[in-house]
């Protein structure tokens, strides 16, 4: 399905999103992400489970973090947040996405118009989700637990914001 949404006047179509995201917790997913690729050198996460109490992502790691790192991201994380950064979308074409966004999660169907979600000047993706007009809105990041999955080489975090 095809939902419209306007921007400065100017309606564009974007591909339906199946889920009502919780904006704090969504807007915190990006920094949590962006942060990982910058603490680790790491893409941003392979799997998330996005909830209002609480939300888990899981990343591909060489290694499991050490409890140092742990603490790093997470005062690393509340940082960003602290920076009273504003949220922002922009519209722009495939083409023009690509070599700067990773476009293999885009669904068969996406539409020729992608909305890139800004969150300030620190991170910036394809997002159809709901978010925050700032960060001051998305409240303390706490990381709750993490486990390490040797096989996968993957690494789960669960977080609940404060």
């Amino acid at each position: 399905m095809i939902q419209e949404e306007k921007s400065e006047q100017v309606a564009h179509l974007l591909n339906e999103h199946n889920k009502q995201e919780y904006p704090p917790m969504h807007t915190c997913e990006h920094i949590i992400n962006q942060t990982m690729i910058r603490l680790f050198g790491c893409g941003r996460s392979v799997s998330a489970h996005i909830e209002r109490k609480k939300s888990k992502l899981d990343y591909e790691l060489p290694a499991c973090p050490t409890e140092e790192e742990v603490k790093q991201l997470e005062k690393n994380v509340n940082e960003i947040i602290a920076r009273h950064l504003p949220v922002t979308t922009e519209f722009i074409s495939q083409t023009e996405a690509q070599g700067r966004f990773d476009l293999k999660r885009l669904p068969d169907n996406a539409s020729e118009t992608v909305r890139v979600v800004n969150v300030g000047d620190y991170d910036s993706c394809l997002c159809i989700g709901t978010h925050v007009t700032n960060t001051s809105e998305i409240g303390t990041f706490k990381i709750i637990s993490h486990d390490w999955d040797e096989s996968a080489h993957r690494w789960r975090i669960r977080f609940k914001l404060l």
